[in-house]
């Protein structure tokens, strides 16, 4: 994993490699193995396929329009052939990525939901996405957290398969590495045995992402994904815990699910639905149990993804400009069946290759609008409720004055090209209507445990498009 700079320069680079793993690659792909290049080749290779380099020129096998990534799954070309498949994502700046072994031969390629080397470095990544994240905003401190890694990865990952992702439990000097558990039954991700009164928190949280354009020649696209986490202080070596998700008898079904390594077995119906196929009357819909062992520290139990029907809020926005000035107006619409109870609410209205707002006139049926610092951003406040009608609306006329150096500009906004941007989250709510029943948790130890559990739904990358502009190519895909 690298960090990047504005000017693509590599900083803090680390990586580690194991051979015994990449043996066992070449003897289940014989002639067809491709081997892993020098780590600079590598490097090169999958910033390149990330379009993080040369991505002001055309390459077919990779920019053309009929390669559509749907997941974060790579196959990156190589002098010994395309390597596959290479997990890897971009977080807060940093790069992230993995080559997992794939147990069987690679032609042809297997579907990615039987190579569970997959989902064992995603979490992996993940344990290193949460060690990290905390320090990202000083380098100094980043650097030497980095620099940690590998001895935290001799402890995570010794011989290449992941024992225990969660990267923060281990301790960062060789001198203090405590030794393996002497109990044969306690799972080696158990780094610890917890004292005390049994409980267990679980918390499912959805985001929904989501890209609005209000025009009849383009289809409003949306999505919803989901993470179950848990936390399970309960004693004992090896304890077996059972819990189960459950859906409304209308909720939509669970798919693309990804299960933690810790997971004992699962029912194969329920890895099998995926979102790339159609749904139809034979969909597992729950409902989704899961046997597990807990690591000792918190830990995401299962990801998910579902088909809603509609989102959460409709939205239009129209901007055009009049003379000087932008005429704006905005409409958005709680759909009936949303829980009408948010932690927070409000709608960005960014104004990017102008001057700072030098005039605002407006008015909101509802909320209030403030104006940035930066006078740039409007933020319209919507609150914790909508009204009654389930309706609100702004209007209102801006106009700018002359454009600094420091003020905000955007390549894809020009024009009348512009969006609103939703951010809220609904406390004890999901879309897919996903919940535990905390009387369906078995825990198998003495003793009654605490079970207490929880749900929300986060707005992630919720954009309204200016429909009365043309809709940006380059974000109608960003959901496929």
């Amino acid at each position: 994993w690298e960090k990047m700079s504005s000017t693509k320069t590599l900083l803090f680079p680390c990586h580690r490699r194991y051979p015994t793993v990449e043996i066992r690659a070449e003897s289940f792909n014989g002639s067809t193995h491709v081997p892993v290049p020098p780590d600079s080749a590598f490097l090169k290779a999958l910033l390149f396929e990330l379009r993080l380099i040369d991505d002001d020129i055309f390459v077919e096998h990779r920019d053309t329009c009929t390669r559509i990534n749907h997941s974060s799954v790579y196959s990156v070309r190589t002098e010994g052939g395309d390597l596959w498949p290479v997990l890897a994502f971009q977080k807060s700046g940093l790069i992230y990525a993995c080559l997992p072994l794939v147990e069987e031969t690679l032609e042809p390629r297997p579907p990615l939901l039987t190579v569970s080397g997959l989902s064992q470095g995603l979490a992996l990544l993940l344990g290193i996405v949460d060690y990290l994240s905390p320090s990202r905003k000083n380098e100094a401190e980043m650097s030497a957290k980095i620099g940690q890694l590998r001895n935290l990865l001799i402890q995570a990952c010794p011989l290449g398969t992941p024992l225990n992702t969660n990267i923060r439990s281990f301790n960062s000097s060789f001198d203090d590495i405590q030794e393996m558990p002497t109990d044969e039954n306690q799972p080696a991700w158990r780094s610890n045995t917890y004292k005390g009164k049994p409980q267990v928190n679980v918390c499912i949280t959805e985001k929904v992402k989501c890209m609005q354009y209000d025009k009849r020649d383009v289809v409003d696209v949306w999505q919803v994904y989901g993470a179950v986490n848990c936390k399970c202080d309960i004693e004992g070596s090896a304890p077996n815990v059972t819990l189960s998700l459950n859906l409304p008898s209308n909720g939509p079904p669970l798919q693309d699910i990804v299960v933690h390594h810790c997971v004992t077995s699962v029912d194969p119906a329920m890895l099998m639905s995926s979102s790339a196929e159609p749904l139809d009357d034979s969909v597992y819909n729950g409902p989704y149990k899961f046997p597990f062992i807990p690591p000792s520290d918190s830990f995401n139990l299962c990801y998910y993804t579902s088909q809603v029907p509609l989102p959460p809020i409709l939205g239009c926005y129209q901007l055009t400009e009049e003379g000087s000035q932008l005429k704006i107006t905005v409409n958005l619409k709680l759909h009936e069946s949303i829980k009408n109870s948010f932690e927070y609410c409000e709608a960005r209205i960014p104004f990017f290759n102008r001057g700072p707002i030098a005039q605002l006139e407006y008015k909101v049926s509802y909320g209030q609008l403030d104006l940035s610092r930066e006078k740039s951003l409007l933020v319209w406040v919507i609150g914790q409720k909508f009204p009654k009608s389930l309706e609100v609306s702004l209007t209102g006329t801006v106009s700018f004055g002359t454009a600094g150096k420091g003020h905000p500009t955007d390549y894809v906004c020009t024009g009348n090209t512009a969006y609103v941007k939703l951010y809220f989250r609904i406390p004890d709510f999901t879309l897919t209507g996903c919940y535990v029943d905390q009387h369906s948790i078995q825990i198998f130890v003495p003793g009654k445990p605490k079970i207490t559990a929880s749900r929300e739904l986060i707005s992630s990358d919720y954009y309204i498009w200016n429909s009365k502009a043309p809709a940006p190519m380059v974000y109608k895909t960003l959901l496929d």
